[in-house]
């Protein structure tokens, strides 16, 4: 992957991603940028390493090229982007520093007006319970509605094994919890012309690491930014391998499908992605190889962010 300069890659991608210069954030665990009217935060947890032993369809010479020391680089995060209308949180990772990065931005739990789920797993959804009660009480929560019934499907949670079935009744208990205000949508097919969730907001079906997986295309004032949840787990071997897969994938070849249809849109119409396991800045611009599959220039934080 190559690194490029924030400010450096905003004046050639488009203006979709500006810093926003009043909120400098000196931690890695939280970067400030604008995409038009829109502040985004990502909020991170840490940054981790990842085993290649996880990963699916990597040949001996693909370890030995992109993972030569056997890992790759990897965080968990969140995004919170603040509108002119509403706050709104996009995951809420495992909580543990959730509250607290958020804390740093000057936004409580009670500001936050919607939750959007990419997907169901515990390091997404792990900050929306305090308790057995939601920990955004004024928030509607966003789940595609193929995520919704595969998690609240007896026979998909008998499917796998017991040890795995926890996951199944953790989501269960957060979807218990937000029932009254639980809004469940079908995402929409990549570049359809089809409503926003709310105004700058639209899902976009990236079935395949789950059920219903969903990527969130933002845009505001001609900007835009992909936040495409867990297309990507193993930056280094799956930009220029899109069918590489991770044995976390429910669906690994659609899986696959997925990533290289989402890689190619946003190479192809220059938008900045960000992911929820693409370490620190956790966002940068997507563009096609010439020798294979993509590249990954992520933003630096020249600017003393």
């Amino acid at each position: 992957m190559k690194k490029i300069c924030l400010l450096a890659a905003l004046a050639v991608a488009m203006p979709t991603a500006r810093l926003a210069a009043q909120e400098k954030q000196s931690a890695k665990d939280v970067i400030t940028f604008s995409v038009g009217d829109f502040l985004v935060s990502t909020l991170s947890e840490g940054q981790q390493s990842g085993s290649g032993d996880v990963l699916i369809g990597a040949t001996p010479d693909m370890l030995k090229k992109y993972l030569p020391e056997g890992t790759y680089p990897s965080a968990v995060n969140a995004f919170l982007v603040r509108t002119p209308d509403k706050t709104v949180l996009i995951d809420a990772g495992f909580g543990r520093k959730l509250f607290d990065n958020m804390q740093s931005l000057g936004v409580s739990a009670e500001q936050v007006g919607a939750v959007l789920l990419t997907h169901m797993h515990g390091d997404h959804i792990g900050g929306l319970l305090r308790g057995d009660e939601p920990a955004f009480p004024n928030a509607e929560l966003y789940i595609a509605q193929p995520e919704h019934d595969y998690w609240t499907s007896d026979k998909a949670m008998q499917a796998v094994p017991e040890n795995r079935r926890g996951g199944f009744r953790q989501a269960q208990k957060v979807i218990a919890a937000y029932k009254s205000r639980l809004r469940l949508f079908a995402p929409n097919a990549l570049g359809a012309a089809t409503p926003n969730l709310f105004a700058g907001f639209l899902g976009i079906a990236a079935f395949g690491h789950t059920p219903g997986h969903t990527a969130y295309l933002l845009e505001s004032d001609n900007s835009r930014l992909l936040i495409w949840g867990d297309l990507t787990h193993a930056m280094r071997i799956q930009m220029p391998r899109p069918d590489v897969a991770v044995t976390y994938d429910v669906n690994p070849k659609t899986a696959a499908e997925s990533r290289r249809s989402l890689l190619e849109y946003a190479a192809k119409n220059k938008i900045p992605v960000g992911g929820m396991h693409v370490a620190y800045p956790a966002i940068g611009n997507v563009k096609a190889s010439s020798k294979e599959g993509y590249e990954f220039e992520e933003f630096c934080t020249c600017l003393g962010l």
